[in-house]
């Protein structure tokens, strides 16, 4: 993890002056003009609730668009203050108080405060809530309201990444009191106010005056999100010029993409991976050996060659990536092994094993191809897969969660613990393999709470090997952040790797040329 240190986390935020709020230093860029991106990942049942969020489209729409958070990662790492200008620990990390930035208004005029923190962090945990930020907001036992611009947390257990947490795109800021119509409206305090959202279909939206953030971020006069699933027809709609810019390009299409002069290319290696759940509380990935089978039937390297075409690495089993601060690079790595694989088939009783595989390009892009290609080198160990191509519209929450054994997808997070919180942790609703290791809780919540940093990185390592050893997600592929844009579009020198489109800020932090 680059800039701030966790011990320095535990004292405040960034002081002020430091950057501009964009997360870049301050610079002059140019405001003005509309901006158009065309973006996959967007679904008919998309709204403003945070708790639902998942894919780019909406990400990019609310955080850094319509809403706020508290924190945000910056472009180089670090942590700042967006809705919280400072922060304080006790020296067990267990009691965090927040200060609150003042002067900050919702679309509606009201005023935001210490209320709205409370009732927008309450969303999460109330009855019947599926949000995936449950578990982050779940560990805070008390939220008490200081003053109107001042919060106070307290935890049942230490966590030295809380703040960074708080980050989160699902934990959007709404206004106390009028929760649902600002999820049916779309009003926030952030730098765009909605005008238009047709899910699944299109967002557009203008700038708010006199927003907090001042000339630091927030360039365009107007923006505008249309939803194009389908990779060739948003790589098509880019060279045309009919947008500005584009997610997740087609490589198959990347030199026609480089020999247009008007069209650039970004790359930004990262922790997003791309993964093959199996729900191991079902028959027959309820078998470890049956999941070690699976793990040395993948060829990992075939799928980086030919899936990203060498943008990106093998994996190995953890979703800890190179731009993670506890990134266990020394770990052996799993190969491709058929005669293990058939080995550990016989451990478990089989001579062979018919499963089968749900997969779709909404996963990610090539994610059939991939379930092909697994299909191909699992063979020769008597593991026959039936690939089942699915529907892109719904597959999030009609396959994913759902089918036993299927193809997804995670950006990464910035904190180690925030990446195994969110989806390794025993009962969390995007726990997508539905794995409980009783070692590895034992270790998560004890790494959680230490501030010593040779102990925490002993404990990751060993979460890490748990998971490449005994864990329910194969993670062939680490992927790195190919996207393309228009050269009227300026862009910051340094663009954000933890998740896609400048971690899902590109309309606060670029600008037209």
């Amino acid at each position: 993890m680059t800039g701030i240190s966790r011990r320095g986390l535990l004292k405040t935020g960034v002081a002020a002056g430091v950057l501009g709020l964009s997360g870049m230093p301050l610079r002059a860029q140019s405001r003005g003009g509309k901006f158009t991106a065309g973006l996959s990942g967007a679904n008919t049942s998309d709204s403003w609730d945070g708790r639902t969020h998942s894919d780019v489209f909406m990400i990019s729409a609310a955080l850094g668009g319509v809403f706020d958070a508290l924190t945000e990662v910056a472009a180089d790492g670090s942590l700042q203050g967006e809705l919280a200008t400072s922060w304080e620990a006790s020296p067990d990390a267990k009691v965090w108080t927040f200060n609150l930035r003042q002067g900050v208004t919702f679309h509606n005029g009201k005023p935001f405060g210490a209320d709205d923190v409370i009732e927008s962090l309450q969303l999460h945990v109330a009855e019947g809530s599926k949000s995936a930020a449950q578990p982050l907001v779940a560990a805070i036992t008390e939220m008490r309201k200081i003053t109107d611009h001042q919060v106070q947390f307290t935890l049942e257990a230490g966590n030295a990444d809380f703040p960074y947490l708080l980050s989160d795109y699902h934990l959007l800021m709404y206004p106390a009191g009028q929760i649902e119509e600002a999820i049916a409206q779309g009003i926030g305090t952030g730098l765009y106010e909605v005008v238009s959202f047709d899910p699944g279909v299109r967002f557009v939206g203008r700038r708010y005056a006199d927003h907090y953030k001042g000339d630091s971020a927030g360039f365009f006069d107007e923006v505008e999100l249309i939803a194009i699933n389908d990779n060739t027809a948003r790589m098509n709609a880019l060279l045309t010029g009919q947008i500005d810019a584009v997610n997740r390009i087609d490589f198959r299409l990347e030199p026609l993409l480089r020999a247009n002069p008007n069209v650039r290319i970004q790359e930004v290696t990262g922790n997003q991976h791309y993964t093959f759940p199996m729900l191991t509380q079902s028959a027959p990935f309820n078998d470890v050996n049956v999941r070690r089978a699976l793990k040395y039937g993948v060829d990992r390297q075939e799928m980086v060659d030919k899936i990203l075409l060498g943008h990106g690495k093998v994996g190995n089993d953890s979703p800890i990536g190179p731009a993670n601060q506890y990134y266990h690079a020394e770990m052996e790595q799993l190969e491709y092994d058929p005669d293990r694989a058939k080995y550990y088939l016989q451990q478990a009783g089989l001579d062979n094993l018919n499963i089968d595989l749900s997969a779709s390009n909404a996963a990610f892009e090539g994610a059939v191809d991939a379930a092909q290609l697994y299909q191909a080198s699992a063979a020769p160990a008597g593991i026959n897969i039936n690939v089942i191509q699915e529907p892109a519209d719904g597959y999030w929450s009609n396959v994913w969660l759902v089918k036993p054994f299927s193809a997804s997808y995670w950006t990464g997070r910035s904190t180690e613990d925030w990446m195994f919180s969110s989806a390794y942790e025993a009962g969390v609703p995007w726990n997508d393999s539905q794995w409980d290791n009783a070692r590895f809780q034992e270790l998560l919540y004890s790494a959680r709470a230490e501030l010593d940093t040779d102990k925490r990185r002993e404990q990751y390592y060993e979460m890490q090997q748990i998971l490449r050893d005994d864990g329910g997600v194969i993670i062939p592929m680490f992927a790195n952040f190919v996207q393309a844009v228009s050269n009227r579009v300026v862009t910051p020198d340094t663009v954000g790797n933890t998740a896609q489109m400048d971690n899902n800020r590109m309309l606060e932090r670029w600008s037209l040329a």
